[in-house]
């Protein structure tokens, strides 16, 4: 605790606490942008004081970031996440990536509190509009010429003046004396201005006591709230009122504004979600890049152990399952990139009746019999112009969606159609399932968002979906109702049938006759570096090996036998893996280059190098194969 305190402490005021009891008492005291919570505790473990947490309705939402030195099973990590955790991190932790991780949300709590504080500024200047307001309602009612071009004035601005005295429950009654009430109230202004409707009616029950002034109070009273509108939506209202007297019964009567404040919230949350996503993302690019690595020896180490050392069949059985893990690894980072919107696209053509068919093998068997699958593909000259694998797994991930919406059984229907706009193609997905709860529908394309019970759902699979879509250049849209099933449609860019040879080309299965005999590989990390050496070393080359672009650089100068390749990483401290290549090129060697990175973002330039190829991590052994045959 004491060492997570010293490398936090530069980021943001670090709070300790021995136990979950005095984390809970903490919590009770102060706000926290992020919560260090280690799962294996005495008393309360990490998985109880979360659920705590997450019952109290002032720490609901701060992130949580468990942390753990044994349980590092998947069950648990589904757990975590379904606790509504952000992050799982394994001890011992890397200070770095911690620091990492906690700044993004110490960057959030920040960027809330700025927010709050500027529009706290914002009421506080209003407030001083609507004293003044208030004031020339006190002279309506001694001047009728004043109040007449006041009253003008009022129905232009997008708020209404209203009276009010309050009833013996302390509830306002509201009478409007001024203002446009039909651009607040829409059809139901008629019905208030002839007292048929209160205005009190719709406002929602859960907002009714925070329209209440204190009893006895003679300051100024303020409050927002929701109002139920005749078309079922709810609008924002933010209010203002003074006491201006009392009646003869005693009864106080107040004199208020009343704005319309629905946009304002509505931009905000927009802001809140784009601050969140955006803060994500990157996260999601530096996690992306130590997990490959870690992937990439992983799953190179079994190769090797298994090429080269006897196994019965327990051990094939155990690295089968080692390797099905790491590949799972593989698959979780490839749907954050997609989340992310980072990941490698490799666009081709591609004809809605291919989709369909690589589609319907890949789900016929998991749909069970109880969901029936029906396609309608429109004839059309259109073609698809996006990465295949990742178009037809988001297909997938909709189809599986939808057979899960329908426990009971029912129809998907898939439509693929050209829209509207003569330049792409439209995909929808139909269900006739349970449907979506509102609320569950504006975050149903968040990362790590699910409704399906623990082990049964990342919540990657629609963020990536989007992801995906939004990369390639489409867009998304989700209509739902709770009973009524769902529709996802979806717009992807299309083009004209091209010509035969400028459609997807068949792979050609390459020869083995190698055009390298020695490699230098350079890798910062021992492991990596060591793994992708001795596989390249099966195949029979000579390898070398270095630890850094600066060592490989005098290693490729004062080679007595020149280099056929070099393989180096691209993130590498000093000189990276772009700045060895160009050094080397600018000492007139012209050496094939070949570019690692674990990185998720498209940042890496090789257009300057012809020479340069870039292999993305985890490497396949086959790519390795290949690169042997194709270094350039």
């Amino acid at each position: 605790m004491l060492a997570l305190g010293h490398v936090l402490r530069d980021i943001a005021e670090v709070v300790t606490a021995n136990s979950g009891r005095e984390a809970l008492r903490h919590l009770l005291d102060g706000e926290f942008a992020v919560i260090l919570l280690d799962v294996f505790m005495p008393d309360m473990d990490g998985y109880e004081v979360a659920d705590l947490i997450r019952e109290r309705k002032q720490t609901a939402r701060i992130p949580i970031i468990f942390l753990s030195a044994v349980n590092k099973e998947t069950e648990h990590l589904m757990r975590g996440y379904a606790m509504g955790a952000v992050d799982y991190v394994f001890k011992p932790v890397d200070p770095v990536v911690l620091a990492t991780k906690v700044s993004v949300f110490v960057e959030l709590f920040e960027m809330r509190k700025r927010v709050e504080a500027k529009s706290r500024a914002e009421r506080e200047l209003r407030e001083a509009g609507f004293r003044a307001q208030l004031e020339r309602l006190q002279i309506e009612h001694e001047l009728n010429s004043t109040r007449a071009r006041q009253a003008t004035v009022l129905d232009a601005l997008p708020l209404a003046l209203f009276e009010a005295v309050a009833d013996k429950n302390g509830m306002l009654i509201r009478e409007f004396v001024a203002g446009d009430l039909a651009k607040i109230a829409g059809v139901d202004a008629t019905s208030i201005e002839q007292r048929s409707l209160c205005w009190e009616d719709r406002i929602h029950p859960e907002d009714l006591p925070a329209t209440r002034p204190p009893a006895g109070s003679d300051a100024v009273f303020s409050t927002e709230y929701r109002w139920n509108c005749a078309d079922g939506s709810q609008r924002y209202f933010f209010e203002r009122a003074v006491p201006i007297g009392c009646e003869t019964d005693g009864l106080v009567r107040w004199a208020g504004t009343l704005l319309d404040v629905t946009d304002r919230r509505k931009l905000e949350a927009q802001l809140l979600q784009a601050g969140k996503m955006d803060a994500l993302g990157r996260l999601t690019g530096g996690v992306a890049h130590d997990f490959n690595n870690v992937l990439a020896a992983v799953l190179g180490g079994i190769t090797l152990l298994e090429r080269k050392a006897p196994l019965d069949d327990l051990g094939h059985r155990l690295t089968e399952q080692i390797r099905l893990a790491a590949e799972r690894g593989a698959e979780l980072v490839r749907r954050m990139m997609a989340f992310a919107r980072k990941q490698e696209l490799k666009p081709v053509y591609l004809a809605p009746s291919a989709v369909r068919e690589a589609v319907s093998g890949l789900v016929e068997q998991t749909l069970g019999g109880t969901v029936t699958l029906s396609w309608d593909c429109a004839d059309t000259d259109l073609v698809f112009h996006a990465d295949r694998s990742q178009l037809e797994l988001a297909l997938v991930n909709l189809v599986i969606n939808a057979r899960d919406a329908m426990p009971e059984g029912g129809s998907i229907h898939v439509a693929i159609a050209p829209a509207a706009d003569a330049d792409r193609l439209r995909i929808e997905v139909r269900d006739e399932g349970t449907g979506i709860a509102p609320g569950v529908l504006e975050r149903i394309t968040e990362p790590f968002f699910t409704t399906k019970g623990v082990g049964k759902g990342t919540g990657l699979g629609l963020s990536m979906v989007m992801g995906f879509v939004q990369q390639s250049g489409g867009t998304l849209d989700i209509e739902s109702a709770e009973g009524c099933g769902t529709t996802v449609r979806i717009l992807m860019p299309a083009a004209r049938a091209p010509d035969a040879d400028e459609r997807e080309a068949p792979s050609v299965e390459g020869t083995r006759a190698y055009a390298v005999r020695t490699v230098l590989v350079v890798d910062d990390d021992h492991s990596v570096r060591t793994i992708i050496a001795e596989q390249l070393r099966e195949f029979g080359v000579m390898v070398e090996e270095a630890a850094s672009g600066a060592d490989a650089v005098e290693r490729v100068i004062s080679a007595k036998t020149p280099f056929d390749l070099l393989l180096t990483d691209f993130a590498m401290p000093g000189l990276n893996g772009l700045q060895t290549i160009e050094r080397l090129r600018a000492l007139g060697t012209d050496i094939p280059c070949a570019l690692m990175t674990g990185y998720a973002d498209d940042r890496i330039d090789t257009t300057g190098g012809t020479q340069t190829r870039l292999l993305r991590k985890p490497i396949a052994f086959e790519d390795l194969e290949d690169l042997l045959i194709h270094p350039t």
